[in-house]
């Protein structure tokens, strides 16, 4: 059939298998031709392409609700269910994000998902309010990709499993995360898959579960009649497929972590279509930490499940050894950890992008700031030019973070900044750091970094009158262009780089009290952010505050430019409050 006419799981369920096979195969060779050009995720998708062709098939959605983990791999779903022209019309390639929508498919996309190890526990609700309703469906969780690691994964299988009605779960094996597995969990999967799911030795069953074992994840026809097998189920019980991430495409096989998440390459090859040599802040990162570490054994480095997006690419854990600690994905376990090793004397330094520490707030909180051992963590793609998805939003870590008593937010300005501030925060004795890593092109500066942070106050960059500009982190090169637009004007305004995002330089905030106006600039939800707290401070000041960043508001795939527009955070709207 041609995909094209492909406007929902109906249109498929008159196949026969053979004819589904046809279909998996024009699937693939539209999903890797869509991925070549675009990147996205590669392996999850083309992995689960197979087992999302037969749960349409099997299973009768939307009157059977899907909930996919994560929901990376949920592109074949979107071109089942009503959005095939996105991938396969290159003028609509843009027309979807990369993860389940409500906003797209209000039927066939019941969350917004980007984070990991919900689905179960997002499913258990479902199937809570079906059986109070008195009503009769399937409900399916998908969960794969290592997020069975995560605190939630567990807490959902542990309690879904009690309801003792109808739930499905999907465990999508592909003996991958984005790196490596990690965690005994892991262990049993592969026992399950030595003995093809015989052994006694079952982890799903512990807590509760009819258990079926799928050896060939890939195969539509074994698909199909397990699903066949489970649908309508009166109680809890998991399918675990094991598959092959990358699934039909070879460098995709060879190269699983390569090919977890691309930009565009070149289908036959692999290679990225377009390269840069240069560093980046992660490649600065993690060639400082490894320096660190031969010089100081007491230096360790934790990641949850993410050591490439932190630039510990394969050959640089290698080097690290046992000083490298993947935990999968657990954000809470690796920030808990740091607590311990750090009470211990040592100086771990975890490692995440600032989307994914939101997960361990509470451990943030209570395990590491209320106890004051001088762990130091380290975020990853924060503010504009971080991640644009809603679900991966890198500028609430600000007023989430910032506001922990106890712990130090810095916010460098450049590569040597950057490299100072790592190196306090390892060193430091009483307390915690946060290090918010710059994004974008590095920057150079001069100047004298390598000071006591917890003693310094904020750097006057340029020294002017009646107009003060304070720009946090990346902002600061946007405060300097405000400052040259005033001064265009006549104005000589004083530039400040502020370097903690959580407390103040009262010394030099009251050198301002007379100004006429002072501006602050940050790259993060501005609400909670620095700029309120230097208000408040400032509050019986003569001084006008005017506190400018990013919205209170999950605006998803945005065009940074544009939003930075929207906030009035250009140079010429800046220099206009003047």
């Amino acid at each position: 059939m041609n995909i094209n006419d492909i406007k929902s799981p109906a249109d498929i369920k008159h196949l026969t298998l053979a004819e589904l096979d046809d279909l998996a195969a024009d699937l693939r060779t539209v999903l890797v031709t869509r991925l070549a050009a675009k990147g996205g995720h590669v392996g999850p998708n083309l992995g689960f392409l197979e087992a999302t062709v037969a749960l349409h098939y099997v299973f009768d959605a939307p009157a059977d609700k899907l909930v996919f983990d994560v929901s990376h791999q949920t592109y074949v779903h979107k071109m089942l269910t009503g959005r095939m022209e996105a991938f396969t019309n290159p003028g609509k390639y843009g027309s979807v994000t990369g993860y389940t929508n409500p906003v797209e498919s209000p039927d066939y996309d019941l969350f917004s998902l980007g984070h990991t190890s919900t689905s179960v526990s997002l499913a258990s609700g479902l199937a809570k309010a079906r059986d109070l309703a008195g009503e009769k469906y399937n409900v399916v969780a998908v969960i794969g990709d290592g997020s069975l690691s995560g605190g939630e994964a567990f807490e959902g299988l542990d309690f879904a499993s009690t309801l003792g009605s109808n739930f499905i779960v999907v465990v999508n094996d592909n003996q991958m995360s984005i790196a490596e597995n990690h965690g005994s969990l892991y262990e049993n999967l592969a026992l399950l898959r030595r003995t093809k799911g015989a052994a006694e030795e079952n982890y799903f069953k512990t807590l509760g579960y009819r258990y079926l074992y799928v050896d060939n994840g890939n195969d539509l026809g074994e698909l199909i009649a397990a699903f066949r097998m489970v649908k309508d189920a009166d109680g809890p019980v998991v399918v675990h497929l094991n598959t092959c991430k990358g699934y039909g495409l070879p460098v995709a096989e060879q190269q699983k972590e390569r090919f977890h998440y691309s930009g565009a390459f070149n289908a036959a090859t692999g290679a990225p279509a377009v390269t840069d040599d240069a560093d980046d802040y992660t490649d600065i990162f993690a060639k400082h930490i490894l320096a660190r570490m031969k010089t100081d054994p007491k230096v360790v480095a934790i990641t949850a499940g993410v050591p490439g997006a932190v630039g510990f690419v394969p050959a640089r854990r290698a080097e690290a050894g046992d000083r490298f600690v993947d935990v999968g994905i657990a954000e809470e376990q690796a920030t808990a950890m740091a607590s311990g090793l750090a009470k211990c004397g040592f100086k771990p330094v975890v490692a995440e992008p600032a989307t994914f520490l939101q997960r361990a707030y509470d451990q943030l909180s209570q395990d590491v700031a209320i106890n004051g051992n001088p762990a130091a963590f380290v975020t990853f793609y924060g503010g504009v030019w971080g991640m644009n998805d809603e679900t991966h939003l890198g500028f609430f870590d600000v007023p989430m973070i910032s506001n922990i008593p106890g712990i130090l937010f810095l916010a460098p300005t450049c590569r040597q900044e950057y490299l100072a501030m790592l190196d306090y925060a390892l060193d430091r004795q009483d307390g915690p750091t946060l290090v918010r890593t710059p994004t974008g092109a590095v920057v150079e500066r001069e100047g004298d970094f390598d000071i006591d942070y917890s003693t310094a106050g904020y750097e006057v960059v340029e020294q002017g009158a009646e107009v003060a500009i304070i720009a946090a982190g990346d902002f600061l090169p946007l405060g300097l262009e405000a400052a040259a637009a005033m001064k265009a004007k006549g104005l000589q305004p004083t530039v400040i780089n502020p370097r903690y995002m959580s407390k103040l330089d009262e010394a030099t905030l009251d050198t301002l009290r007379d100004y006429r106006l002072v501006i602050t600039l940050e790259d993060n939800a501005v609400d909670g952010g620095l700029g309120q707290k230097i208000a408040t401070y400032l509050g019986s000041a003569r001084a006008d505050v005017k506190c400018l960043g990013l919205p209170k508001a999950f605006p998803n795939r945005y065009k940074a430019s544009a939003l930075l527009e929207q906030q009035g955070l250009t140079p010429e709207a800046i220099a206009a409050l003047a």
